[in-house]
């Protein structure tokens, strides 16, 4: 259902532009803008078993969210980060991304469907959630095996 202002306009979602704007900042690499969507004390976690890949792990308000951009930066060359899909309720986000890298240690590719999950509270994204191919990334960061590894991309 598309909700209609009265002049018949379809109403934007704000909580869909914060995501949108986010994402935005991420591609040029601006955390500043990244961290303005963000509460203070945001709860922040890529949900994986293990700590195979360096962006997996919980990260605390703020203050420890740049690590996680910091960790994928410093190791992956990402070749594809393409949001496919938002919806929304009263609280949250939920969408899919398209998402690709090269591991620079390793030389190897990922390339997957991932899911996002984004709660907010005043206005600001007070939770998030990132679920990938944790056997795909892990296998992209091990030093053995193919250097192609791909799945639920098309």
């Amino acid at each position: 259902m598309i909700v209609v202002n009265p002049e018949g306009h379809p109403l934007s979602d704000l909580k869909i532009e914060a995501v949108q704007r986010l994402y935005a900042a991420y591609g040029r690499a601006d955390i500043d803008a990244v961290l303005a969507e963000l509460d203070d004390d945001v709860d922040w976690a890529a949900e994986a078993a293990g700590r195979s890949v360096p962006w997996w792990g919980t990260f605390r308000g703020k203050t420890e969210v740049p690590r996680f951009f910091e960790a994928i930066v410093s190791n992956v060359e990402v070749t594809d980060f393409t949001p496919l899909s938002f919806a929304s309720n009263d609280t949250d986000v939920m969408n899919t991304v398209r998402f690709a890298y090269t591991v620079k240690a390793t030389g190897k590719r990922a390339a997957m469907t991932m899911q996002h999950w984004w709660r907010f509270s005043d206005k600001k994204i007070a939770f998030f959630r990132g679920a990938e191919d944790t056997e795909q990334s892990a296998a992209a960061f091990s030093a053995t095996g193919s250097r192609a590894v791909s799945a639920g991309v098309g």
